[in-house]
């Protein structure tokens, strides 16, 4: 296989008409990582990953493989392979010609491509199936076979957009732990493109945060999970309460915000940079407790007004000091040791490590 590459997006933008789907975006991805692009529908990452590609041209700014700039070079001269999510194969022709057919493309004859086709099928598993045609597997197979004519070209890095977004959630969970494990063997950069958190985290080295065409985030899948950088990523990762309201006091690091209409809460300034009259603040769903907090402005009491049982833990959802649909996820044992029903009012209270104020992205 070949070498990894380190891919570095300078200053890129890409506009359609009077849209601009991609602000300006930076970002270097180390050579031999993980990248999972992560958003909601229409945040620009997919058309990042075909920016990197050569499939979009870039309105502006540069993309570099390793230290060469690819960014008017065509797709199949920029080291790059790209794994579609319809997987993109070819109905009339067995396996061996599908894997084979970029080498056929290239001028590479019928023997060398046919042996090279077989060694990319069995790293795979699917030598037993080589002269099947794509409609005689099953998804996960499939896609095994489009990883497999991707990888034939050697790229340095592999760019897949929401490979896994076609199958059921049994095989998505496998084919998660394949592709974690294809990435380790072959030590090349793979950026992958999803709208799940849940397979960024599982997934990634590097996850890249995307909101409206620009990059909330760029971090550790841990370092995104325990310090969102931003109320977006908070609430967006989906693990931590936001709350927003106006500051009334900043002493050191601590930090006192008043919710309108509700009560006053405090946390962590974590160098909240450029902060203003107004905040927002973050506080772990996993961290929250049943019971009195230990000092003002830790806790609330609230109206229960949902309870998700999830087996290992329960979700709460609770209104009140003028804050809507908070979250607590508690463990199985905790809540059934006291269960807690509908329209009970309760006190929640966090410890003051759990709160922090989060920064702001400048547009």
């Amino acid at each position: 296989m070949s070498k990894a590459a380190e891919i570095d997006i300078a200053s890129v933008s890409k506009i359609y008409g009077t849209t601009t789907a991609v602000h300006a975006i930076s970002l270097k991805i180390p050579a031999g990582t993980y990248c999972c692009l992560l958003g909601p529908s229409g945040c620009g990452k997919t058309s990042t990953l075909r920016m990197i590609a050569g499939h979009e041209s870039i309105s502006s700014g540069d993309v570099r493989l390793g230290n060469t700039v690819v960014t008017d070079l065509p797709p199949a001269r920029r080291g790059t392979a790209m794994m579609f999510q319809s997987y993109a194969l070819f109905p009339h022709l067995d396996l061996i010609d599908n894997v084979a057919f970029s080498l056929k493309m290239k001028g590479v004859e019928k023997d060398a491509r046919r042996a090279k086709a077989l060694e990319m099928l069995k790293l795979m598993q699917l030598e037993a199936y080589a002269t099947r045609r794509p409609a005689q597997l099953s998804g996960g197979q499939q896609q095994r076979v489009a990883l497999a004519r991707a990888l034939i070209t050697d790229p340095e890095a592999l760019l897949l957009d929401e490979p896994l977004s076609a199958l059921d959630p049994f095989l998505k969970i496998r084919m998660r732990a394949e592709l974690k494990k294809l990435q380790t063997s072959l030590g090349i950069t793979f950026v992958h493109v999803t709208h799940s958190q849940e397979e960024a985290m599982a997934l990634a080295d590097i996850i890249v945060i995307m909101n409206d065409g620009r990059i909330e985030q760029a971090a550790h899948p841990r370092v995104v999970f325990e310090r969102p950088a931003t109320a977006f990523v908070a609430r967006f990762m989906g693990d931590h309460n936001v709350i927003s309201g106006r500051v009334i006091s900043h002493q050191g690091n601590r930090l006192k915000l008043s919710v309108p209409a509700g009560g006053d809460f405090l946390a962590t300034d974590v160098g909240a940079a450029g902060l203003s009259d107004t905040a927002d603040i973050a506080i772990r769903t996993d961290h929250v407790r049943i019971g009195a907090p230990s000092e003002e402005g830790l806790g609330f009491t609230g109206s229960v007004s949902n309870v998700e049982y999830r087996g290992s833990s329960v979700k709460l959802t609770v209104n009140g000091a003028g804050v809507e649909d908070f979250t607590a996820i508690l463990s199985d044992t905790e809540f059934f040791a006291n269960p807690v029903k509908v329209g009970e009012a309760i006190p929640l209270s966090w410890g003051p490590e759990d709160a922090i104020v989060l920064g702001r992205l400048t547009h």
